[in-house]
């Protein structure tokens, strides 16, 4: 890939998207980062765009120029059915007209549960309209990929943690109330490993894919610490941030409860069986393909997260 080409980051202000703009700025690539309102917490020297991707002509105008299209962009997650399929279409169709080569990052819903470690060859058997709608999406890319029209890879990650990653079951919601010393509630069970995937490995990750060719036209799991159970997760969290561990658990019942309330704590009710048993991720294909890849120590990772949180929410 020639020096200067432009890599465009749609979503720039989210968790995932934001990651990427500062791992390729840290690169010195050329980076254009696109949010809604044109305002991502991005580094000196970054293209800054105000566009709504959702729609043909703001995807178009996000992408113009550019050599390579990072896909982290994701409407309210109530509103992922009506929205997030023609967001992706659009993306697609601009990315091509660009020329560009598409990065699409992507999650695990669309193998539902699953009773063992997952790969790139798990079926995909989600039944839920979330996952359904993520079955729909890579099939989209992957059909572009393949019928020519556009240079497409998809990176998939567990749940997510990190500097900026706010809107995620392990974000907010935990790193808040244990900044406080106040009790942190884990999904499902305390006890079942679950794969974390920390927001600066996926973005070297993702970044690898943009750069190899061999990533083309496939699905790729990013590689992640070792998984860890609820309990040992927000342990970690407490300890760095300095209090005893205050542990709870919210339930099944619980969530149905809050969910009256909440649409958001609603729509979780598809996927809580992630936290109710085994949940792990298999990046094997990826380090066979790539190299050895270090994912960042847990102990670490989360410490980074807990000093970024402590800035954001300051007591």
């Amino acid at each position: 890939m020639a020096a200067g080409s432009l890599h465009v980051v749609l979503g720039a202000s989210g968790g995932t998207g934001s990651a990427v703009v500062h791992e390729l700025a840290s690169r010195g690539w050329q980076v254009r980062a696109v949010t809604r309102s044109g305002a991502a917490n991005a580094p000196e020297g970054v293209e800054q765009v105000a566009a709504d991707v959702g729609t043909i002509d703001g995807a178009r105008r996000a992408c113009e120029g550019a050599s390579v299209v990072f896909h982290c962009a994701q409407p309210d997650y109530t509103k992922w059915l009506q929205l997030f399929p023609p967001m992706t279409r659009a993306i697609l169709d601009s990315a091509a007209a660009a020329g560009s080569k598409l990065v699409f990052a992507d999650n695990l819903y669309a193998y539902g549960p699953s009773d063992r470690p997952m790969t790139e060859q798990t079926p995909q058997l989600a039944q839920g309209p979330k996952g359904r709608t993520r079955i729909e999406m890579a099939n989209a890319v992957l059909g572009a990929h393949a019928a020519g029209k556009v240079r497409c890879t998809i990176g998939r990650s567990s749940d997510y943690y990190g500097p900026g990653g706010t809107a995620t079951t392990l974000g907010d919601s935990i790193m808040k109330p244990a900044l406080r010393g106040r009790r942190a509630r884990w999904l499902g069970s305390l006890d079942q490993p679950h794969t974390c995937s920390y927001l600066e490995d996926m973005a070297r990750a993702l970044v690898t894919l943009a750069e190899r060719d061999e990533a083309d036209g496939q699905v790729w799991h990013l590689p992640a610490a070792e998984p860890l159970t609820g309990r040992q997760f927000l342990t970690l969290i407490f300890e760095a941030a300095g209090h005893q561990p205050k542990i709870g658990v919210a339930p099944r019942p619980m969530i149905r409860l809050a969910g009256l309330f909440s649409p958001f704590l609603r729509e979780l009710n598809e996927t809580l069986y992630q936290f109710e048993q085994p949940f792990i991720s298999d990046a094997s294909k990826f380090e066979r393909m790539f190299g050895p890849f270090q994912p960042t120590p847990h102990a670490k990772a989360v410490q980074h997260t807990v000093e970024w949180f402590r800035r954001r929410y300051p007591a």
